[in-house]
């Protein structure tokens, strides 16, 4: 047994958060190491149970009743207060529904209507320059329907170019590509201290790490619930307005879910108050309701406690990268101080896509990101050292 597969036991052995592994199903071959967790997250054991009385009792027999009876109506809020927690944030200011696209662009779109309340000069959109591309792409359409200039900058520059007509920013809390936390504090107080609203992706953050909204002051938020919050496939994303803005909050989709008279049916749109006019249509309630039994994992875990053991894991897999892989095979993209990192890894490899096909073949599981990109994500709740260790043993044998 090597030095580092000791170090893995031990780890393990005191590992506050290892019970919640058997929360999930997590099957495969022998020995199998799920590292993907930050694509899609694992299935909560309680949800298969959930999912079959939503479809066989609330639907099947309740029908119609179940929008009162089984809460289907209240879902998107309550779900949304489930959420809020792990965001940092109060009840009240979240709600579930439609998919993070979606929600980026009622918070981008409402974001430069708030500026833009001030006066006509907020003509400016900044949009994190390495986003995802689809955010990239709704903050082109935002600028389009608002009149805005849409300018592309690296996070680390908003501050110097910030200006007077700067209406909204768009950023991500952490790159979905190299995993690097950016600092959500001081750029959204640059963006306040410009008169500008910030906006920001949660996505790759929501579930692995503090997030701080209230606390840090955020206008307005937007994330996925099918990665580290472990929803399931297109699963609903959510949407935060700060609870003081949300009496002008106007959503360039104004649906009949977000009307204050909702079956008054009414030609005229009048908003509901508080976070249910970030609604639209009707909610998918079977995708939704399997989001609220996955949310039950969270049952006596802090975001602290998750914190500090993705730190560690992430620590623990590049220190047996270091040992274990030979030398200038990889290159890890991802910053080491742990303020700058989220919770997954990111190292360049010249083949990488064949690289991960081959790990994948012996049940270790990532991601390829084009052209040169293995991208490692560990999800604390069910992830332990000892699958970090053999993950990096694996790797380093298809790389020798």
């Amino acid at each position: 047994m090597s030095e580092l597969t000791e170090k893995a036991e031990k780890l393990d052995a005191g590992d506050e958060l290892a019970g919640k592994r058997a929360e999930f199903v997590i099957d495969g071959p022998e020995g199998a190491v799920y590292l993907d967790g930050n694509s899609l997250g694992a299935l909560p054991v309680a949800v298969p149970g959930r999912v079959a009385d939503v479809v066989g009792r609330q639907w099947g027999e309740m029908r119609i009743r179940s929008w009162t009876e089984s809460g289907w109506w209240t879902a998107p809020e309550r779900i949304g207060d489930r959420i809020a927690p792990l965001v940092g944030a109060a009840p009240g200011q979240i709600v579930v529904g439609d998919s993070t696209s979606v929600n980026v662009f009622k918070a981008l779109v409402g974001a430069v209507r708030l500026a833009q309340e001030t006066g006509p000069g907020r003509d400016e959109i900044l949009v994190d320059a390495t986003t995802f591309p689809t955010d990239g792409y709704i903050a082109g359409s935002a600028a389009r329907m608002t009149g805005c200039t849409l300018r592309p900058v690296e996070p680390s520059e908003v501050p110097g170019a910030l200006g007077e007509r700067t209406a909204a920013v768009l950023l991500n809390h952490v790159d979905y590509r190299t995993g690097r936390l950016h600092d959500l504090p001081s750029l959204t107080a640059a963006v306040h201290a410009a008169g500008a609203y910030a906006v920001w992706d949660l996505c790759h953050s929501a579930g692995a790490l503090p997030v701080g909204l209230d606390e840090h002051g955020v206008d307005l938020a937007v994330g996925c619930t099918y990665k580290y919050l472990n929803g399931g496939p297109g699963s609903p994303a959510y949407l935060y307005v700060r609870a003081d803005l949300q009496d002008r909050f106007d959503s360039p989709l104004p649906g009949w879910n977000s009307h204050a008279e909702p079956f008054g049916m009414r030609s005229e749109y009048a908003p509901a108050e508080g976070a249910v006019r970030g609604r639209v249509g009707t909610p998918d309630i079977l995708s939704m309701l399997a989001l609220e039994a996955a949310l039950e994992v969270w049952d006596g875990v802090t975001v602290e406690a998750v914190r500090a053991k993705s730190l560690a894991l992430t620590d623990f897999f590049l220190e047996c990268v270091g040992e274990y892989v030979p030398e200038g095979r990889v290159e890890c993209l991802t910053p080491l101080p742990h303020g700058e990192r989220g919770s997954q890894v990111a190292l360049r490899c010249a083949d990488a896509g064949p690289v991960m096909r081959r790990l994948i073949e012996r049940g270790v599981v990532g991601d390829f990101r084009h052209p040169d990109v293995l991208r490692f994500g560990f999800t604390p709740l069910y992830v332990g050292f000892a699958d970090v260790e053999r993950a990096a043993r694996v790797l380093a044998e298809e790389l020798g």
